[in-house]
């Protein structure tokens, strides 16, 4: 029993550490979505998000995910666009990740 559990246990730690980051990953795209778009709509209809500075330390204030972005905003010819960049590091043991996630929403 001991010998089968010592075999296993690896195997489902690395599966739940796994699964667990993939969850925090998709959080952070998500998150990072959420935060260009919001900034991109209030950079066009809002008068709080007035200035590229404006809409940018909104997008900072609705996002939720792992690190801080960097978020960019410009008027070209689609209208109001708000970009957002941020790199989610994942460490294990012996090995380290960093994944880059961008975001671009633009609002007429």
């Amino acid at each position: 029993m001991a010998a089968e559990f010592a075999v296993l246990f690896p195997a489902l730690v690395s599966t739940l550490l796994g699964i667990i980051w993939a969850s925090l990953l998709t959080y952070s795209a998500a998150s990072l979505h959420y935060a260009v778009e919001g900034a991109a709509r209030c950079y066009s209809v809002e008068s709080q998000c007035s200035s590229a500075s404006a809409a940018q330390s909104y997008a900072q204030t609705r996002y939720y995910g792992a690190n801080v972005p960097t978020f960019t905003a410009s008027t070209p010819s689609c209208g109001h666009q708000v970009s957002g960049t941020v790199n989610v590091a994942f460490s294990l043991a012996l090995a380290s990740w960093k994944i880059p996630l961008s975001a671009t929403a633009c609002f007429p």
